[in-house]
């Protein structure tokens, strides 16, 4: 059975959406359009650029050329991503024998029209010296199975003939631009140059048709490879997939500790993927050779690193601890192998800054990606995915291959790559950090879920109101998900950890919040009553907890456990002592587990609030009727009757509560603080603990 064809792609250039818009416009509208298919533009990669006569700051009429900035993303990127250079005093470079890259980028730094454009591509110096008003640069997977086959080069002419140019490895630069610029100088009659190992570059004479060139190149190459192709996929299938629900078991079994392993420098967010395409690679009977062949793409190697751990796995013999066994030897080798290819072509100045694999590969099960970030683990994933599309194609062709570990170090740690890295946001508190939090569709818990998610992290939204739930996690975003649990049912405490560790690797702090309160004197308090506490307060948190740190412990890289009590664990209130009593044990239990699991890093601190009437649904709820009948008070008199109560005079928000759950959270501002209690209840003297 021959390999399928990579897909053709359809021209979907929209004339109306350019009538109006200027040449800058135009390379906006190509660009997007380019990259909104990722099998033609990876994320981050690729680059575009015109050049047009146009006024400088001075009002004389130059030829300025517009690339793309460094860093940007084509699919989203606007003008304002584009550095504009004044062309004139770049093409007098083509004179020169060699330029260093701290050289090119100081030059074309002096051509650019205004200094606070952002720095242009690192391959400028291509789409300057290439003779053409519209140059585009892509790695589209059906040219990447091309230029990345044992035998690319004839194949190249096989396919294209004499309207392609072959340029053989060599990192981008002043260089590579130099040997593109006399490969068409030498071949007037070539439509497009393939850069070996590397991707696609083709031009023209307006936006539309250099748009039409770049998507002729790519079906010409995908229909070869089709037409080429032998035998099955990545050598036939080696094993069955394991069934879904046998996976997903499997996963929930060992991402914790795969999450605690490559963790060494901060906690990574994990992302699975069992999709078709990835399953059918690691599945595959080759799959294994070729994965540890390198990167498809010089682009990828800062997202993907060389290689990714290959895990093998036999359903039939190994089980969930076998596995995880495996994988968390795997990664330890892996970073073993990263710091002595790291020591073996270092230069001064270089940092190794993760020695973790960014992608882990489980025969028969599926992948799993890893960040400092979701966005991170996401890119991670999704342009391994086009790592298995070329390998795909190449291998139909014969054979795959990579560049070696010296051309692959010039490129992961190359400064002007690194420099894409630099764009990032500085990283937040809370930075790849999973919170799971009950009690979060509302009033404290949601507020708090929002403030993780602000501060870097990602956050399972946990509510026995599953719409609720719902709600606030799609108001936070892909950085949150939402489960429907029930803190009084132990298997539904369970399934919500199991989809915290689905959803993103692991939990590093959770935040127990779940609550209900009620109110009664002692002589009308029922025995369901003090039950209905009991399970909540006491009993779900310890459910809570348990589970807490059975996933912190299989991590091992500590945690922290919050308790959200109350005042009344600590002072004693008539009309309460259901809920008084139960937030006591709720007390009492987070010192034992400070103390029980503390020589493995998990930390158990209480927040003691009071009177968190903002956003409360149990202050919605009877309890503030009944709690003004014990005061003697009407309902919408409770805000002034607390405020007075307390020693600063104040009126607790849950804000006020969230500051003081993400301090406990924080190992960087508590990280030596376990088994001790925060009132923030604006200073109830009955509560100062002693």
């Amino acid at each position: 059975m021959a390999l399928t064809a990579p897909h053709l792609i359809e021209n979907r250039w929209d004339p109306a959406r350019v009538a109006d818009a200027d040449e800058l416009g135009a390379l906006v509208y190509r660009s997007n359009l380019l990259a909104s298919d990722r099998s033609v533009v990876n994320f981050g990669g690729g680059n575009t650029s015109v050049k047009v006569r146009q006024p400088d700051h001075t009002g004389r009429e130059v030829t300025v050329m517009w690339v793309k900035g460094s860093g940007s993303d084509l699919v989203s990127i606007e003008a304002s991503g584009f550095a504009g250079l004044r062309l004139d005093e770049i093409l007098p470079l083509l004179e020169r024998d060699a330029m260093s890259d701290e050289q090119m980028v100081a030059y074309l730094a002096r051509c650019q029209l205004d200094p606070t454009m952002p720095r242009p591509s690192i391959e400028t110096l291509l789409h300057a010296f290439t003779p053409a008003p519209h140059v585009d640069h892509t790695h589209p997977d059906a040219i990447g199975a091309i230029v990345g086959a044992v035998d690319g080069e004839r194949l190249a002419e096989e396919c294209f003939g004499d309207d392609a140019v072959w340029v053989p490895y060599i990192r981008p630069g002043f260089a590579l631009s130099k040997l593109v610029a006399d490969a068409v100088s030498e071949h007037p009659e070539a439509k497009l140059v393939l850069l070996a190992k590397h991707g696609l570059v083709v031009w023209g004479a307006t936006a539309v048709e250099s748009y039409a060139s770049t998507l002729d190149a790519i079906n010409r190459a995908a229909a070869f490879v089709a037409e080429r192709s032998n035998g099955e996929p990545f050598g036939g299938p080696a094993r069955a997939p394991l069934e879904d629900e046998r996976r997903l078991d499997l996963l929930a079994a060992v991402l914790p500790a795969l999450r605690g392993a490559l963790g060494v420098d901060g906690p990574r967010v994990l992302q699975v993927d069992n999709s078709p395409e990835v399953i059918e690679f690691v599945c595959g009977r080759d799959a294994h050779e070729l994965s540890q062949v390198g990167a498809a793409c010089p682009d990828h190697l800062v997202h993907t690193k060389r290689r990714p751990v290959w895990i093998e796995f036999d359903p039939d013999q190994d089980d969930a601890t076998v596995l995880q066994e495996r994988l968390v030897e795997q990664v330890r080798a892996f970073q073993q192998r990263e710091q002595e290819y790291f020591e073996r072509y270092s230069a001064e100045g270089d940092t190794l800054l993760d020695p973790s694999p960014r992608v882990v590969l489980i025969e028969g099960v599926g992948l799993v990606s890893a960040g400092r970030t979701l966005k991170a683990a996401r890119l991670s994933r999704d342009l391994y995915l086009r790592a298995i599309a070329v390998m795909r194609g190449a291998s139909g062709l014969g054979g795959f291959v990579s560049l070696n570990d010296e051309e692959s170090y010039a490129i992961e740690f190359w400064p002007l790559e690194l420099y894409k890295l630099s764009l990032a946001p500085p990283a937040r508190e809370f930075q790849g950090a999973v919170a799971l939090i009950t009690g979060a569709a509302g009033g404290i818990g949601s507020a708090a879920a929002h403030a993780f998610v602000a501060e870097g992290g990602c956050v399972v939204v946990s509510d026995i109101d599953g719409e609720g739930a719902l709600a606030d996690a799609a108001a936070i975003g892909d950085t949150a998900v939402a489960v429907t649990t029930d803190v009084t049912d132990e298997n539904s405490v369970i399934a919500a950890f199991r989809a915290a560790v689905l959803a993103f690797g692991g939990v590093d702090i959770v935040v127990s919040n779940a609550g209900i309160a009620s109110s009664a004197p002692i002589t009308e308090t029922t025995l369901a009553m003090w039950d209905r506490n009991h399970d909540i307060l006491a009993r779900g948190y310890f459910t809570v907890a348990r589970e807490a740190a059975r996933t912190l412990l299989a991590q091992g890289t500590g945690g922290s456990i919050v308790f959200v009590g109350s005042k009344n664990a600590l002072a004693p209130s008539k009309g309460a002592a259901a809920y008084s009593a139960a937030k006591a044990a709720e007390l009492h239990l987070a010192r034992c587990l400070a103390e029980e699991l503390g020589g493995q890093g998990i930390r158990v601190n209480t927040v003691n609030p009071d009177a968190v009437l903002e956003g409360s649904r149990i202050w919605d709820s009877a309890w503030r009727e009944e709690r003004a009948r014990t005061y003697g008070i009407r309902p919408e008199e409770l805000e002034g009757y607390y405020r007075e109560r307390t020693t600063l005079k104040v009126n607790v928000l849950p804000a006020d509560i969230v500051a003081a759950i993400l301090f406990f959270c924080s190992s960087r501002r508590a990280g030596k603080s376990t088994g001790n209690i925060l009132n923030v209840d604006g200073g109830v003297a009955l509560a100062f603990p002693r």
